[in-house]
Formats: C-alpha cells, structure tokens, sequence
C-alpha cells in the first residue's frame, strides 16, 4: 500500500469517529436539552466522550507503536525449550527476504517489508501490522468502538422514542431529523462489521491464537478429519486466564487501561503439556516427504536428468516439423505427382519416403505411430504408397507408369473401347 494511501485511510477513520461521535452531541442531544448545561445532560454525555477518549486514545496507539521487529543480531537459543523451526529440515526458521532468523510466531509482511514480532495481520485502517507491542492496543480500539457505538445507537434512539410520547409532542427540527439520520446511517453498519470483527479477535484473545494462527490450527483441524495426521495441540494455549495475561498484562483492572504488553516477543511461553518438547508447529502436511533441493545445475529436465543441449524436451519434435517440406526434394524423391509427364525415377527404381518422426514404434513397413493425448496415432502414408497399392488393385506391376497418350479421332468401332484398355493395348 502507498504511504500516501495509508495516511488518507487513517484521517478517513479519525474522520468518522469524530462525526459519530460529536455531530449527536451538537446538532441532536445538545437541542433536545433545550441547549441548556444540567445535571442530566451531563450525565448523558460524560461517559459517551470517556468512552470516545479512550478510543481515539487507543486508536492513536495502535498506528504509532511499532508492532515489533527482529534484533539484527539475535539467534535462537536452540538448547532451550520454545523455539520454533522449519517443518521440512528440523532447523531454525529463517526469513530469506530480511537475513534474519524468526522468532517463534513471528511472520514477514510484504506491506511493512519486514518480520513482524507475534504478527496477527497487516490492518490497512490503522496503516500499521498488529504485532506483539501492539495487539492489546488494537483489542482495546475495537472493545471501546463497540461499547462507544452501542451507546451512541442507544442515545440516539432515546432521543426518536421521546419525540413519540404519549403526554406532547417534542417534534425535532428539519436539521435535528437529517442528522438524525446520518448517525444512523455512519454508525449501525459500523457497529455491526465491527462487532463481528471483534467476536473473532475476542475468541482469538481467548485461545491466545492470533489470526495467521487461527488459519494453522483450521489447516491442521482439516488434516486430523482426513485422517492424515494425529490430533496436535495448540503449543500456546495457557488456559483462558492466562493467555489473556500474555496480551493485556497480568492485572485485571488495567486491561481496559493502555499498558506495556509483558514480553520482549523473542520468545513465549508453552502450555504445560509441550514443556520440555517443543512440537513442529504448524503440523506438518504427510504429503511432505522428504527436504526440497535444489538441482546442481539449473539446466535440467522435469526429472533431474541433465540436458546437455540445453533444450526444451520437445526440442527434437519442434525440428522435425520444419525440414518436412524443404525435404520433398532430398535424394530419392521428386517433387513431381507419379502420373505427371515430367516425372522421373530415382536410379535405384525407389522412392524413398524421408520425414522425420517422434515416434518409437511401427505397425508395419511404412507405418509409423506414435503415442498420442488419445492413444496411439498412425501416419498417414505417402502417395507413392497409395499409388502403388491402386495399381496393384488393377493388376499392374507397381514402379512401372504409363503415360496416356490421347488417340486420334476415328469412325471405327473402336470408339466404345474403355479408356482403361487402350491404354493396355497401346
């Protein structure tokens, strides 16, 4: 994503907040209450805008902490227990675009260009990735839009129930019912995306699983169901509590509150079940057999056999396509038809058929095939071929051509003689 893009999504979002937020408060409540400071208005407003402060608050956090990234320097303690490695050769998890090693949960993202320490996802509303240093920061953003949007749906149809009392009539003016409407337009369709968003982050809290995680541990449900693997538990589930603790802190009455996430991010804590064992997460895939690796010389064929001519495998095939009509007049053909007057023998009395074929098998002199998308495929075969087999349909001796040499006109009885027979006679 463009920088450029990034930083007008951010002021698209501060945007709406402030016009959800604000715009109910002068253009609606402010007049319902006759435009007048009380004690019931004051009751009314100070917990929306603490609840909006402390969005914005966490809003603010969520795209300027840095997620997190990989020391230059670190590498993985492989003698103790929690460190993550490759599914194919046992080893370390190495990054090939930054140089670096991986920390375990950690990933790189392409729209920050580097490892991201614990990454959950690359959010473009906040033009920032959701790693270890800043996920608490991020659950509470979406816990406090939720709390602040339901509140301000609340406060707002209060407002369009009163005007239905049964004792008068409070009707609203032209410009209170527009805005009115355009709360309710801007807010419930943002209540409800971010409502479900946040249920999967919430669970996600819960499960201490972030969302490329969450995508893992349904790959490896699947291959438990096919029976490819056997059922392989979730090595960071602590319990509810505690994997709560991991991202909000380890006091209660401060996980609404902004606070420094415990951790460095290089390494977490297993459940108790994999201490001292450290299972390849994710499993891998049984179809995984063996390390890929990578040719010695780059010029070879599909099946790791060298190709000295550094040729495609149809090579031989493209060649032999393009000599076939320069080869007409090779030795022992002519490019002349059989029956035509100019056409002469070779001097062997042959005439050799020469095309080149791919195919490897034959189904008789002159018939070749080859193997074919749809079986076996048989050549057509030449017209010397085809000639000499109509002659000797007709009792002629192949090789041997007769030139038809036309007949005077005449009045005799020979004139019903078939063409056939004086051709023979003559």
């Amino acid at each position: 994503m463009h920088p450029l893009l990034g930083r007008l999504i951010v002021n698209f979002v501060l945007g709406l907040i402030c016009f959800i937020a604000y715009s109910s408060q002068i253009f609606i409540i402010w007049p319902w209450y006759g435009s007048v400071v009380s004690v019931e208005l004051l009751g009314l407003l100070v917990p929306f805008n603490v609840l909006v402060g402390m969005l914005l608050w966490n809003y603010f956090l969520c795209v300027v902490t840095d997620p997190g990234q990989v020391p230059s320097n670190w590498e993985p303690d492989v003698d103790s227990d929690g460190y993550e490695v490759k599914k194919l050769t046992g080893r370390p998890r190495h990054c090939r675009v930054c140089n670096k090693f991986k920390p375990p949960r950690a990933h790189h993202c392409r729209q920050c260009d580097r490892c991201v320490l614990r990454m959950d996802h690359h959010c473009p509303w906040i033009n920032n990735c959701v790693g270890h240093f800043n996920h608490g920061h991020f659950i509470r953003f979406l816990f406090y839009v939720d709390l602040a949007c339901s509140y301000h749906v609340a406060m707002i149809t209060w407002r369009v129930y009163s005007t239905m009392g049964s004792r008068y009539w409070d009707e609203p003016s032209g410009m209170e019912l527009v805005f009115i409407i355009l709360n309710y337009v801007a807010c419930v369709p943002v209540l409800l995306c971010v409502g479900i968003f946040s249920l999967y982050h919430f669970k996600g809290l819960l499960q201490n699983t972030t969302t490329i995680e969450g995508w893992e541990k349904d790959k490896a449900a699947t291959m438990v169901q096919r029976g490819k693997i056997r059922d392989v538990k979730f090595p960071y589930h602590l319990g509810k509590r505690r994997n709560i603790d991991a991202v909000l802190g380890s006091n209660p009455l401060l996980w609404c509150w902004p606070t420094v996430p415990p951790g460095t991010g290089l390494k977490y804590q297993l459940s108790s079940d994999d201490e001292g064992s450290m299972a390849v997460w994710p499993p891998r895939d049984p179809r995984e057999t063996s390390e890929f690796q990578l040719p010695a010389s780059p010029w070879t064929y599909e099946n790791g056999s060298l190709n000295p001519n550094l040729e495609p495998n149809n090579a031989r095939l493209r060649s032999s396509v393009k000599p076939k009509r320069s080869s007409q007049n090779a030795s022992g053909t002519s490019a002349l038809p059989p029956y035509h007057p100019d056409y002469a023998e070779a001097e062997d009395g042959e005439v050799v058929y020469t095309s080149e074929s791919s195919s490897q098998d034959s189904l008789g002199a002159g018939s070749f095939v080859r193997r074919g998308s749809e079986g076996y495929e048989v050549r057509p075969v030449g017209r010397e071929d085809m000639l000499s087999r109509y002659l000797r349909e007709l009792g002629e001796e192949p090789q041997r051509y007769h030139r038809y040499i036309p007949q005077p006109l005449s009045d005799s009885e020979d004139d019903d003689v078939p063409l056939s027979q004086a051709v023979k006679h003559s």
